[in-house]
């Protein structure tokens, strides 16, 4: 169960431009297949390696990506507020390559697990599908910025940074 209510589910959908079609009601029916998760600051939330079985928003709190190559740990992203987390590994069933983990002052999200969305396609395929567009539309951002870091990193390595 979750602690926030219908209208304020909404609002935070709609200030979020996420799933930004659903109606009161439709939310309201979303509300059941989801769970509330917290962690507090440096605490995992899943690990490298590991295949996710469960998407979520956050609600309050950051996430932070790091990569480690066994010696070194790197930060390599965050996440923060009215995002989506959990989505490529969730629908590509492949081990992720980050590790998640709460920043400092700890994170909160809402949790649609598989079995729970496996449920939703068909109890609620509408919803289901306003999920799936949230989570093109998230990793599309990813891979935007992606190219937009490596630009600048090209840049930085053969132009003004070169030496």
């Amino acid at each position: 169960m979750i602690s926030m209510s219908v209208e304020e589910l909404l609002k935070f959908f709609q200030d979020h431009a996420i799933c930004e079609s659903l109606t009161k009601q439709e939310v309201e029916k979303l509300i059941p297949y989801l769970q509330e998760k917290t962690y507090k600051g440096g605490e995992v939330i899943s690990d490298a390696g590991e295949v996710g079985e469960a998407l979520g928003f956050v609600i309050t709190g950051k996430v932070q990506f790091t990569s480690s190559d066994g010696q070194d740990t790197t930060s390599v992203g965050k996440q923060g507020e009215g995002t989506l987390i959990g989505e490529m590994s969730f629908f590509d069933r492949k081990p992720r390559n980050l590790r998640m983990e709460a920043c400092k002052k700890g994170v909160t999200f809402l949790v649609l697990t598989r079995p729970m969305y496996d449920r939703l396609k068909v109890e609620e395929p509408f919803i289901a599908v306003n999920i799936l567009e949230n989570a093109i539309v998230s990793l599309d951002n990813l891979v935007r910025h992606m190219g937009e870091d490596i630009s600048a990193l090209g840049h930085y390595m053969h132009g003004f940074g070169k030496r």
